[in-house]
């Protein structure tokens, strides 16, 4: 993901809003005795591989009696190979809960798992709906900032996304698959214009989904060539022995093969080629997620998983505490195959008109709700001519009307649930898309 600066967090920067400093102990060490957890929040909703809704939800961990005005963020996003999993799995709550302890706000999220059949056209689908249900969870913290609700107090510049194993793996794609190119040679053009696109319609539309850093606990992406000079810096750490995830180059297997992923030592090899910061610790000798179990060993491993990642965190926030534990030496060499890097623009998002011509750029199109159960409004902010049409994904027009003004109403009319596609025209002829839901 390429990172950009929005109005939002520009304005917050002018107005010097920031979380305490490092100085206090804060962020480096547990300056909270007890953190304090609020479950079930909904983020949003969306269709799951069989048709039915879904209500997405996320716990929410704070420090108890916290003061700070805005804090940072660690989204956790659970394992459980897209098939199953939860937000309280274990290590998603021993992590939200030990990071909370030194002043951060974490959440725990739940996203849509499943699919059918087990192959690996559908587990690539599976992958995308869990990064669109993470980015409406992103989405989610930057709304109620910029609503002035301020509810979770999120300083939205030091927002993070992590995970473990099918979590990590959604983190790294939500972070570095972010050009149509890429999007194209990854899931075909058809699957994912129905899966509702990239960005997805799991909820909170028109919001950023920026991050400032990525956790990868066990995990891997689909093309390490992905990762591209200038990418944001990112913390891997990986066993050896990994036979679910591989840790150099492999098929995921939890049992069932579904697909070739580089795995973090080939990440950690790309990002020494091109330039990025990468904090590489390998679990010599482990298997898959080694912090996760009963046992003093398990304990080991995740005492050593929060000094790490605890480092990372501190060096994006631009704290200078000592470093608890350094990255060692990995294992394996990791053989880049030939990739050639493609070009093409950063997928757009309908909502904030980014990468749309000059007319609806200065319109801020909106649509909602999204999904929805009923009618949905659109949105624009300058008096126009307006033609609107509704098709579904054979490309058959439903509906079709020409309005003028600054909104109009899309009526469902008796529609069965399901994606649909939206397009607007505007007077000048230019058009733009987004899929809709209804439900």
């Amino acid at each position: 993901m390429k990172k950009t600066i929005t109005f939002l967090s520009l304005f917050i920067s002018v107005l010097g809003i920031a979380q305490e400093p490092c100085s206090t102990g804060r962020y480096s060490s547990d300056v909270y005795p007890t953190t304090t957890l609020t479950s079930n929040i909904v983020y949003g909703q969306n269709l799951n591989y069989a048709g039915t809704n879904k209500i997405l939800k996320l716990d929410f961990y704070e420090p108890t009696s916290d003061t700070a005005t805005v804090r940072p963020l660690i989204i956790w996003i659970h394992g459980g190979s897209f098939l199953g999993g939860t937000k309280t799995d274990a290590d998603m709550v021993a992590l939200s809960q030990a990071f909370s302890k030194k002043g951060y706000a974490c959440a725990s999220i739940d996203y849509r798992t499943g699919f059918f059949p087990i192959d690996s056209a559908n587990s690539v689908k599976a992958v995308m709906r869990a990064v669109q249900d993470a980015k409406a969870a992103l989405r989610f913290f930057y709304k109620d900032r910029a609503d002035g609700t301020n509810t979770y107090k999120i300083d939205t510049n030091n927002i993070f996304i992590g995970g473990s194993s099918a979590g990590a793996i959604t983190a790294l794609h939500l972070t570095y698959l972010d050009r149509t190119c890429e999007i194209n040679g990854y899931v075909p053009t058809g699957n994912l214009t129905a899966l509702g696109g990239l960005e997805g319609n799991s909820g909170n539309p028109c919001y950023s989904s920026n991050v400032n850093g990525v956790i990868n606990l066990c995990g891997a992406l689909a093309s390490y060539g992905w990762l591209e000079a200038g990418n944001l810096p990112l913390c891997s750490m990986h066993g050896t022995n990994d036979g679910t995830v591989k840790y150099n180059r492999g098929v995921v297997n939890p049992g069932v093969p579904l697909m070739y992923l580089d795995g973090s030592r080939m990440l950690h090899e790309q990002a020494q080629a091109v330039g990025v910061q990468s904090n590489f610790y390998t679990f010599h000798g482990a298997g898959h997620v080694p912090y996760l179990g009963g046992g003093a060993s398990a304990v080991a491993y995740m005492d050593t998983t929060i000094n790490f990642v605890r480092d990372y965190l501190i060096d994006r926030l631009a704290c200078t505490n000592p470093i608890l534990q350094a990255p060692n030496t990995p294992a394996q060499t990791a053989t880049l195959y030939p990739f050639t890097p493609c070009s093409g623009n950063v997928s757009v998002d309908f909502c904030t008109g980014a990468g749309l011509s000059e007319g609806f750029s200065n319109l801020n199109l909106k649509v909602y709700p999204n999904p929805s159960s009923n009618d949905m409004t659109i949105e624009w902010t300058t008096e126009t001519e307006m033609s609107i049409e509704l098709c579904d994904f054979s490309g058959r027009r439903l509906h079709s009307k020409k309005e003028f003004g600054k909104n109009c109403v899309i009526e469902r009319n008796g529609l069965i649930n399901g994606i649909y596609l939206l397009k607007l025209t505007n007077k000048s002829g230019e058009t733009t898309t987004q899929s809709i839901i209804f439900n």
